[in-house]
């Protein structure tokens, strides 16, 4: 029986709809809505599609969306002093950057200058996509095998992270456990599997443990189609639950950025001790 699919359109609709309610809500008692401004450095076309999608996401839902453009070669410490007056601004609630930055940015020491306050990608959007989508399944966490293909900063690590505070064991796998020979073997016992590596199809369908739920981050471009890292239609014989790419992890990370902005704003208005 070929696995169920992971909707993550229809799940990001549910969750629209309610953070629509809520801003709503606090326009009511605040007369203000939340707001959130996104730094996009240069232009690319990748990046456009997504902004133009948390636009659209934004206005659904009723919050006030900005887009701050600077020029690719914005210098470090002119991107710095952009985020402070943002920092400083009342009537801004949340600041994302959009990646990946340019290499001659430090990507550390920039996310660093963000008010914590004020990160929307406190919790990664991404990250969090994820966590939802294997929520969705009703599987409890507790003690299961998790495998985690791919240790980078923006996504990997925070879902490991996300994954351990549930209380799974986490396996994290990366170049070194693929020079090694050993990444099959990691994912052939993994009942939680989540790859975010960036390579089509680097995950063989056969690998998959029978009924694992399998959660595919990647979105690559092959000829004129768009897939995922994992094989999905070997991977989906073998799976409990997958996520199909597009329509899985992609329109729920655009939402979870917006559930962050409102989240961002209730604390804000909490009173302080």
């Amino acid at each position: 029986m070929p696995a169920r699919l992971l909707n993550g359109k229809a799940l990001a609709d549910k969750i629209k709809a309610q953070l629509k309610r809520e801003v709503a809500a606090i326009r009511k008692r605040y007369g203000r809505v939340p707001s959130l401004s996104m730094i996009q450095i240069g232009s690319n076309k990748a990046a456009a599609v997504y902004i133009n999608s948390q636009e659209r996401a934004a206005r659904q839902i009723g919050i006030d969306y900005k887009v701050v453009k600077l020029g690719k070669s914005v210098s470090q410490e002119t991107l710095i002093r952009r985020i402070g007056r943002l920092n400083k601004d009342r009537r801004t609630t949340a600041i994302m950057l959009e990646m990946p930055l340019p290499k001659t940015l430090d990507l550390k020491r920039v996310l660093y200058s963000i008010d914590p306050g004020k990160n929307a990608e406190k919790i990664n959007p991404t990250a969090s996509a994820a966590m939802e989508l294997i929520t969705s399944t009703g599987i409890s966490l507790f003690g299961r095998e998790a495998v985690v293909v791919g240790h980078g900063e923006l996504v990997g690590k925070p879902i490991a992270m996300s994954l351990l505070d549930k209380l799974a064991t986490v396996t994290i796998c990366h170049i070194g456990t693929a020079k090694r020979g050993n990444l099959r073997a990691h994912i052939g016992r993994a009942e939680i599997l989540v790859v975010a590596v960036g390579k089509p199809n680097v995950v063989k369908g056969g690998w998959i443990k029978r009924g694992a739920v399998v959660v595919d981050v990647g979105i690559n471009k092959v000829g004129d189609r768009i897939v995922g890292d994992v094989e999905f239609e070997l991977a989906r014989r073998r799976a409990g639950f997958i996520t199909p790419v597009p329509g899985g992890v992609g329109p729920l990370t655009v939402v979870m950025s917006m559930r962050s902005c409102v989240e961002l704003f209730k604390e804000q208005m909490r009173p302080r001790r």
